[in-house]
């Protein structure tokens, strides 16, 4: 079985504010939104972050998204989500949230409000997935994934765990839904153990590490860096020099235009000018204060 190699990394320097409750690094840089990240788009990662207690939850205001999906991961604290498709949820340690936004929804995201008054730690990353043109426009969806719904894996020889939110592992299949065929792993691997995971030939694959330091080949990687793999290979062969936890994004690339404005992928400018319009119209719906 072929070992996928190692073709570039990523690493984000600066990170930034999302609303007042996300402090995040935008992992994948300057391949967001391009073919080299294909079936995805952008990662965010808020790092543990130690919020006081207050009355009001930080987080972010209404806003927009059409054609993808966003999904949470929640590593710290708690957060809860409501759109104007009528959905609404909390997710905490170890849960998910997957939402479709498909043909268009807007959407808020703050601490819960027991999480706000009590303070603490909060960490969690965001990817966005791409949908392919003839799914842009369906029914926006939303999934709550609870960690106990999440097939946990222990790697051989004590190796680690690995969680299969997406996909397909070891003959376990993720719980969520996708339009694609991807995969989204998380993935905690002991120190100075070795992890061999197949992967399917042709699929892109990407590995942001969020904490400690992996060795593939003769190189050493640490917190921060995004490596991005051969298409080609069947497997990932990854050494961790001390307890590292990292995902494992991989999928078949949507070989489609993107057209990206703000809080819309398209794929092309005329549907994203239909997109701001839409929204300023109020077609996207409407969430109460």
């Amino acid at each position: 079985m072929s070992v996928k190699t190692v073709e570039s990394v990523e690493f984000a320097p600066h990170s930034h504010w999302v609303g007042d409750g996300f402090h995040v690094l935008p992992l994948f840089g300057q391949k967001a939104f391009t073919p080299s990240v294909s079936p995805f788009l952008m990662l965010d990662y808020a790092a543990p972050e130690v919020f006081s207690p207050r009355e009001q939850p930080p987080g972010v205001g209404p806003h927009p998204h059409r054609g993808f999906e966003t999904v949470t991961i929640v590593y710290a604290g708690e957060v809860e989500h409501r759109d104007s498709a009528g959905h609404s949820g909390k997710i905490g340690l170890g849960d998910v949230q997957w939402m479709t936004a498909a043909s268009g929804i807007l959407h808020d995201e703050f601490h819960s409000r027991e999480q706000s008054r009590k303070g603490g730690p909060v960490s969690m990353v965001q990817l966005w997935v791409n949908l392919p043109a003839k799914d842009k426009m369906t029914k926006p969806g939303y999934q709550t994934i609870l960690a106990q719904q999440i097939p946990n894996i222990a790697l051989p020889d004590s190796a680690g765990q690995l969680r299969v939110i997406a996909g397909d592992f070891a003959d376990q299949r993720g719980p969520a839904r996708t339009f694609t065929q991807l995969g989204v792993w998380d993935v905690q691997l002991e120190a100075g153990k070795t992890a061999h995971l197949p992967i399917p030939n042709g699929f892109r694959t990407m590995l942001p590490l969020l904490e400690g330091e992996l060795t593939i080949g003769a190189k050493t990687y640490r917190q921060g860096h995004v490596l991005f793999f051969s298409d080609h290979g069947e497997a990932l062969e990854i050494s961790a020099k001390t307890k590292a936890k990292f995902l494992i994004l991989c999928g078949e690339p949507i070989n489609e235009p993107i057209a990206h404005y703000g809080p819309f992928v398209m794929n092309t400018q005329d549907e994203l000018r239909t997109a701001v319009e839409d929204f300023r119209r109020g077609r996207m719906g409407h969430l109460a204060a």
